[in-house]
């Protein structure tokens, strides 16, 4: 194997030392250490982990080949464009900036440097959700629920950048198709963006999704359901576990337990109950694993910055329709 590629982190919060400790596990990474702004959480987090804290985001910089962003929304435009500045790789968790314009430099500044991006939409990686995919085939209508306890931290956002862009960006990924009509409603209960949302997103292929995202809900649930032509797909994020149901053409004559739907002229089909093997993983550990390889190889990112613009723009037109209902 070649050299490990050397990667450091900045922001040592609740999801930074998760990051830290899946770092170490990649073999294709060399974890140089960490910065966080806070000299009392450096030192803390220093001591538990036997890490490196660096004094300065520069510091940081100039002993990596690429970079873990892990930190406040607010600061990502000013650190991913710094670090792509210095030609470094970065690795940037979602959402990708506080502003659509944010998000379209950061684009631009990546293709100036020649330098890998991947965006932190960790739900593509969930192993439900990639045992569902190769039953996924133009879905008409997909109905989604992002439920969460409250939890303070978070709401210094809309819950749209909070928790509804994982699921834009698990639609986009599904649907190529361009959007063609939004709309939305909210209410805001103990924050003062919108804690509560729901969305329906209409694309020019004609497929529908509903979403809601709730942050204030009374137990945590991440369900996604498509239907499409004879299969109805059902993925739960949390559980880590899908459910295909489909429809094919029965000839002959059918089993003892087979349940079969008559269509006259159009003969007789089967119902099929599928339970996809779900793969045990970690998810995170997964997407900073492909970032990494997009690296080694010279090839595109899995979730690349491209993707975090579209999944920004589309968040952004949902917030402007959820603050003018508030206005």
């Amino acid at each position: 194997m070649e050299k490990p590629l050397s990667i450091g982190l900045v922001g040592a919060g609740h999801l930074g030392k998760i990051h830290l400790k899946q770092l170490q596990e990649i073999p294709l990474f060399s974890l140089v250490g960490f910065y966080d702004e806070n000299p009392e959480t450096a030192a803390a987090v220093s001591k538990e982990t036997g890490l490196p804290a660096f004094s300065s985001f520069d510091e940081l910089l100039s002993a990596s080949t690429c970079v873990d962003i892990v930190v406040p929304t607010i600061h990502h435009f000013m650190l991913a464009s710094k670090a792509m500045k210095a030609g470094k790789h970065v690795f940037i968790e979602k959402p990708l900036t506080a502003t659509v314009d944010e998000a379209k430099s950061l684009l631009l500044l990546a293709k100036e440097a020649s330098v890998k991006v991947q965006v932190g939409h960790v739900e593509r990686y969930n192993p439900a959700f990639v045992s569902a995919l190769p039953f996924l085939h133009s879905p008409r209508f997909i109905e989604i629920h992002r439920l969460a306890q409250f939890n303070p931290r978070g709401t210094d956002v809309s819950v749209v950048l909070d928790l509804m862009i994982h699921d834009i960006d698990i639609i986009l990924s599904v649907i190529k198709s361009p959007v063609k009509n939004i709309h939305a409603s909210g209410v805001s209960v103990v924050s003062d963006t919108p804690d509560i949302a729901n969305v329906r997103i209409e694309f020019h292929d004609g497929c529908v999704a509903n979403l809601t995202a709730s942050r204030i809900s009374m137990k945590n649930m991440r369900k996604t359901r498509f239907f499409q032509r004879d299969a109805y797909i059902a993925v739960d994020f949390l559980k880590r576990k899908s459910e295909i149901i489909r429809l094919e053409n029965l000839e002959g004559d059918a089993g003892d337990f087979d349940m079969v739907i008559e269509l006259g002229e159009k003969g007789r089909k089967r119902i099929v109950f599928e339970m996809p093997e779900v793969t045990e993983g970690n998810a995170i550990r997964e997407e900073l694993s492909a970032f990494a390889k997009a690296i080694v190889e010279n090839k595109a990112t899995e979730v690349g910055i491209e993707d975090g613009v579209k999944a920004m723009e589309i968040a952004f037109q949902i917030i402007e329709k959820l603050e003018a209902l508030i206005v």
